[in-house]
């Protein structure tokens, strides 16, 4: 026998919008391989390079933010450090008359994962219902790495485009 569930478009708005995860800033001046080994000798974690890199639209252009990921053997915590600033450069080709005809030129554009924050250089996405404790611990183990500036919890809730943390 199939059992149908029908909801109204209130509930199935809590159940979209619930979010299972917290998030930590990170400002700091190093590459993301070296953070991510920083963080794996800090925390009994082991993030690795992911090959599924996320790719978010923009203008029209797939940009792709580097990823670390790890999952615990229980299942129970899902770690991302995910790039939040990407800069690309692409060619602009004018066809114009006169003096500066068929002139190639170069376009750089910087792009953010979560554009409100755009000061913060990585996110440290830590899934499924992890306790205020574990995080307060986490963040006390973050700042102890050096060249680490700030280290802090962004409210998700908060953010516009939390669209983009959902992968």
């Amino acid at each position: 026998m199939v059992v149908y569930k029908l909801l109204n478009d209130e509930q199935e708005k809590e159940e979209y919008d619930k979010i299972d995860y917290q998030l930590i800033a990170i400002h700091t001046t190093l590459e993301d391989y070296r953070l991510a080994y920083q963080i794996n000798k800090c925390l009994p974690i082991l993030l690795s390079k992911s090959h599924c890199d996320i790719s978010i639209s923009h203008k029209n252009i797939e940009i792709q933010f580097a990823r670390f990921v790890f999952e615990d053997e229980t299942g129970l915590f899902h770690w991302n450090l995910i790039k939040n600033k990407n800069e690309f450069s692409s060619e602009n080709i004018t066809i114009n008359t006169g003096l500066f005809a068929n002139n190639k030129s170069q376009i750089s554009i910087k792009t953010y994962f979560i554009p409100e924050l755009k000061k913060v250089d990585y996110f440290l996405r830590v899934g499924n219902n992890v306790t205020p404790l574990e995080i307060e611990n986490t963040l006390l183990h973050l700042k102890k790495i050096d060249n680490i500036s700030t280290v802090y919890t962004v409210d998700a809730e908060k953010i516009k485009s939390k669209n983009n943390l959902i992968f």
